[in-house]
């Protein structure tokens, strides 16, 4: 348990896409790799944003004819993004979530996204801790 949970999974492979990429770009990308939300960059490789599941069903109420496959991912992503660094606690994390009402946050160094945390991998995380701290308690209890 010595290992912080951002930096273990800022050794996952990150997917991101382009702003300037489409949306139907966007949903075969998080389709292909099993993900609810992936992290948008500018030209810079910079985070402009983020795209999730929950982004694209809000448009589907808003864009006529329901034509969102070529629309730019920059007209639905989330921006400004909620993101925090490799130094981050869980406890944190699960806060930001919860106060926010999000699912997902960018891990980012020098404004470049580096992983991304969700909240399955939050709750994971303090699932962990709370087995590491009853066995503790158990060993110290007997002998």
């Amino acid at each position: 348990m010595s290992k912080t949970l951002v930096s273990h999974l800022i050794e996952r492979p990150l997917v991101t896409i382009q702003e300037s990429e489409t949306v139907a770009t966007a949903i075969r990308k998080l389709v292909k790799h099993k993900i609810g939300a992936i992290p948008v960059t500018n030209e810079n490789a910079e985070l402009a944003g983020i795209l999730s599941e929950r982004d694209i069903v809000k448009a589907l109420t808003k864009v006529p004819n329901y034509n969102l496959s070529e629309l730019p991912i920059s007209k639905l992503m989330t921006s400004p993004v909620i993101f925090c660094d490799r130094e981050v606690f869980s406890d944190k994390l699960m806060e930001l979530m919860t106060k926010n009402k999000i699912r997902h946050i960018p891990i980012v160094e020098n404004k470049k996204p580096i992983g991304i945390v969700s909240i399955g991998d939050v709750v994971n995380r303090l699932l962990e801790k709370s087995k590491f701290e009853n066995q503790m308690l158990k060993d110290y209890l007997s002998g």
